[in-house]
């Protein structure tokens, strides 16, 4: 969506869509959004004294597509969602980020010595510092701001609230101190390298790019430095589809051998061709040596690099799909990767407790109430964690409630597709907040 409503935000901050909040969260959400912002603003001027100068809104992400395929420096297909974090700032003529929240401790970390240290690891100062660090490598000259944010994004369901944070932060960073002209991309890489090196988390970008960039969104990793990045404006509701996110109750934080396997086993089947990954690997290569390869890495080894092969062609199907209007090919592509990540990827359940399979439960449940109609899938790094669905929009309702009943209230989580990444708000011509803006 482009910032033409207000032309002196276009001027001052040009890489920064502005908004209203009208435009931002519809018709039907504006009296909720209005709310939220006024009591927000309140508890800046509670927390500060003074009043903010600017508003601003990062939204989280889902993963629509491309299940496993980012760390082979596959495709991906993702999509921000309505869930976002708003954040009222102003800038503080220090070196000191000062930001407090109605959902988390406050956080007060000084940016200018901004290093990695172990201790901080999993903190959201180490995101704050991190994202910091690499805006000043690339010779950003940024300061400290105060800053008062609130969160709708749900812990828990997969909907990439750190990377959220990170592209929040970025944005403040780029409109305060730099003219708001730090590409989306750019900041989706700075969150990446927060993550990484001071929160301790190895990621790829598609959660910061889903975040930053908006919309629903093709990201091609095969240069990972310079991803080919295409977005559209999609509204599911016109294919007669409620996309959402159902919680499995069941946790994943333990599960990081299971993921690492994932990717070192895909890894091993690349090394045997002299490639780092499945990506530059042809897959005629691959399939001519089925045989040879189940001897030397396994079985398990071999179905995941089907399942890359096959996956990383069905993203770029998906994205032409929704391009053309054609929901059913969308929903057969989307049945065809859950069922591929169940059978050759393998990452529903963990071998590390075999009476634990909440994802594989969750998805027949799914499967019996949409009774094929619809779609449903693993959602992200798996074995626990969130699945996704794409429900008719007239069975919704009844589905909701039945997987509530059966999981637990507030587990299927309607989505909508977001047209911006992180953002200003506006109230016409004006930030909401004080400042001023030269026109």
């Amino acid at each position: 969506m482009s910032s033409s409503l207000s032309p002196a935000l276009s001027r001052a901050f040009p890489s920064v869509p502005s908004l209203t909040l009208a435009q931002l969260y519809g018709k039907d959400g504006l009296s909720t959004a209005s709310a939220r912002v006024k009591k927000l603003k309140d508890e800046f001027f509670e927390h500060f004294s003074e009043h903010p100068d600017y508003l601003f809104s990062a939204p989280g992400r889902t993963e629509i597509g491309g299940n496993h395929t980012d760390h082979q420096n596959g495709c991906v297909l993702c999509g921000s969602v309505d869930l976002d974090m708003l954040c009222f700032v102003k800038a503080n003529g220090t070196k000191e980020v000062r930001l407090y929240s109605e959902q988390f401790p406050p956080v007060i970390c000084d940016i200018s010595k901004a290093e990695p240290d172990e201790s901080e690891f999993g903190k959201s100062d180490a995101l704050i510092k991190g994202v910091a660090a690499a805006l000043r490598e690339k010779k950003y000259d940024i300061s400290g701001f105060d800053g008062m944010m609130t969160s709708r994004i749900p812990a828990g369901m997969g909907l990439s609230s750190s990377a959220a944070f990170e592209i929040l932060v970025g944005t403040v960073f780029s409109a305060l101190f730099c003219g708001g002209e730090i590409s989306p991309v750019d900041l989706a890489k700075a969150g990446k390298y927060a993550e990484q090196t001071f929160f301790g988390k190895p990621c790829g970008l598609m959660d910061q790019i889903g975040c930053g960039v908006g919309g629903c969104v093709f990201v091609d990793f095969k240069k990972e430095q310079s991803p080919k990045i295409e977005n559209i404006s999609i509204d599911f509701s016109k294919l007669g589809l409620v996309p959402c996110v159902i919680n499995t109750q069941s946790g994943h934080s333990d599960l990081t051998d299971d993921y690492a396997a994932i990717r070192n086993e895909m890894e091993q089947i690349a090394s045997h061709f002299g490639k780092d990954k499945l990506r530059f690997v042809e897959s005629k290569d691959f399939y001519d040596r089925l045989s040879l390869l189940r001897k030397k890495y396994g079985d398990r080894a071999v179905l995941r690099a089907m399942h890359f092969f096959d996956e990383n062609e069905r993203v770029r199907a998906e994205f032409n799909a929704l391009k053309n209007g054609d929901k059913d090919l969308f929903l057969d592509l989307v049945n065809r990767s859950g069922r591929s990540s169940e059978s050759c990827l393998e990452n529903i359940w963990s071998i590390k407790n075999e009476k634990n399979q909440a994802a594989q439960f969750t998805i027949a449940l799914c499967r019996r109430l949409l009774n094929g109609e619809g779609a449903v899938r693993i959602h992200g790094g798996g074995f626990g964690g969130t699945v996704q669905a794409f429900v008719p929009i007239e069975r919704f309702d009844g589905f909701k409630r039945s997987v509530d009943e059966v999981l637990s209230p507030g587990s299927c989580c309607r989505i909508l597709i977001r047209k911006v990444g992180g953002c200003i708000l506006t109230d016409a011509e004006q930030p909401i907040g004080s400042a001023a803006i030269n026109k």
